[in-house]
């Protein structure tokens, strides 16, 4: 967390060795065969010009989880985001001017529904390649290791991927999105076969055409997280 979310809250006071607690989100969406990372540019502070995750300080009538929310949907405009905690990073050295702790969060969002707005605590707001991203302010190179495990490793037991479609997609498509996040390519037979048999889809009286041959267009039959063997 940036020591400027710190200077925009000032009914929140750090007394008597209390800590602040913050929320801290990596926001992962997926473009062009391209698993991307929400990062924001540090304006001050001992990592000024730095870059980090999106994240601020938990409100006082808000649980951690509303805090992470808010700030996926200030970010990125997507409301009801699919969101999960990952750990709280609390060692005393992580923020060099202030006693802070952090608690992670995983973000997934529709590339075609995100609207990025940067806030006035921030420098700049942009998009990154999830396996290329720079040296990162605070702790977040862990932070990042750590959700980037955590969602290539969910893909495969639960039906998250939902979260990064739009509402109508080919198979095609579908199987693209895990072949970007899994970093390997799936037999295009065997995929369609297994998500087909799991019952998840249902194919929509309509195609999607294009430069290549015509494709049935599906949707999902439950957007909600359900744990299931995937891949």
């Amino acid at each position: 967390m940036a020591v400027g979310q710190v200077e925009s809250h000032p009914r929140f006071s750090a007394h008597q060795g209390h800590p602040w607690v913050a929320v801290d989100v990596v926001i992962y969406t997926v473009d062009r065969r391209v698993l991307q990372c929400l990062l924001v540019q540090v304006k001050g502070g001992p990592f000024g010009g730095g870059w980090a995750f999106p994240g601020g300080l938990v409100g006082a009538e808000e649980s951690v989880d509303q805090a992470a929310e808010r700030e996926v949907g200030e970010r990125t405009g997507v409301k009801g985001a699919y969101l999960e905690q990952l750990y709280t990073f609390g060692k005393p050295e992580r923020d060099p001017a202030t006693r802070v702790v952090s608690v992670s969060y995983l973000a997934l969002v529709p590339y075609r529904a995100v609207r990025l707005k940067l806030a006035s605590k921030y420098a700049d707001i942009r998009w990154f390649a999830a396996d290329r991203l720079p040296h990162l302010a605070y702790d977040h190179d862990q932070v990042g290791r750590l959700a980037l495990k955590r969602l290539r490793s969910k893909l495969q037991y639960t039906n998250i991927v939902y979260n990064l479609l739009p509402s109508e997609f080919t198979l095609g498509e579908l199987q693209e999105v895990y072949e970007t996040i899994l970093h390997r390519s799936l037999d295009r037979r065997n995929f369609r076969k297994k998500i087909l048999a799991l019952g998840l889809l249902k194919q929509l009286r309509k195609k999607r055409r294009g430069t290549h041959r015509p494709a049935w267009l599906y949707a999902f039959m439950k957007r909600r997280p359900m744990i299931i063997e995937m891949v």
